[in-house]
């Protein structure tokens, strides 16, 4: 307990406190500069009628929809290439894990030249092969892919390495086993290797999802959450209640909302996979 002190007075003050004035000011009119004011539930029913926020959930999901499910299905396949034995994997593992580790904004800018219409990469090498490029972040049906693409492309990194590490730590031993039995490297995959990562892929399937409904800085610079709130999400909601529209008691109502979607997004998974052990 002495140990872990520190750590959890910082968690106390710095995310128990706010989360806790979070769910308390959901129930108030508050605009930072007055004090708040108790309506209830009147937030919650402002959200029902907000159609942009509406928008926003929608979004959310298909954003997550596509983005986790083949960011986990590429890095797992990047863990067992690199599982293999691949010469210079050390190089291979760096480069696929450098987007992880870079800033957010940092990633966008260079998104943002690559997507640029007029002068950027991917349009200019879609004209050596004679097709003319879209707007695609000003196109209402290629923002949202562009955005989703930039959401696979940097999240693949961790994906990559938690499914590693949790290949290097499985025994020998079984596959040897089951190569003396005849058991074909496919047949091996789906009856060791994918049954023992079950505790590896329900916490990146969890910790992709958190990411993936937290996305904020990427839509930021690249949309802000446009064209035509194509690609708004509900951080980027959540902020402009906030900090533009100063509606803070409204902002929190929508952050106490992306929780419970968080909190039952989690629990259905967890049923589905049955929690977090592996077969043994």
């Amino acid at each position: 307990m002495l140990m872990v002190a520190p750590a959890l007075l910082h968690a106390s003050l710095w995310i128990g406190l706010p989360v806790l004035a979070a769910v308390v000011l959901a129930f108030t009119k508050y605009d930072v500069l007055t004090a708040p004011q108790f309506v209830g539930l009147d937030n919650f029913r402002d959200m029902l009628d907000d159609a942009v926020f509406r928008k926003s959930i929608v979004n959310t999901v298909v954003y997550t929809f596509f983005t986790v499910p083949f960011g986990m299905l590429l890095g797992l396949l990047l863990a067992m290439a690199l599982h293999t034995g691949l010469k210079a994997r050390g190089i291979f593992r760096t480069a696929v894990f450098l987007p992880q580790v870079t800033a957010t904004v940092a990633i966008a800018l260079v998104w943002l030249w690559i997507y640029n219409p007029g002068n950027g990469l991917l349009n200019a090498l879609l004209s050596f092969i004679g097709i003319d490029g879209p707007a695609w972040l000003s196109s209402t049906a290629w923002a949202m892919p562009s955005v989703i693409l930039v959401g696979i492309w940097q999240g693949i990194g961790m994906k990559m390495l938690i499914y590693l590490a949790a290949l290097q730590s499985l025994p020998r031993e079984l596959y040897e086993a089951a190569s003396v039995d005849g058991a074909s490297k496919v047949r091996q995959f789906f009856s060791i290797t994918l049954p023992l990562l079950k505790p590896a892929t329900f916490f990146v399937l969890i910790t992709s999802m958190i990411s993936a409904f937290q996305s904020f800085d990427q839509i930021y610079i690249l949309t802000d959450g446009g064209p035509a709130n194509s690609t708004t999400m509900m951080t980027y909601e959540i902020y402009k209640s906030a900090f533009r529209e100063f509606r803070v008691g409204y902002a929190c109502a929508q952050s106490l909302v992306l929780f419970v979607l968080l909190m039952g997004f989690t629990l259905v998974n967890r049923r589905i996979m049955g929690g977090t052990r592996g077969h043994s």
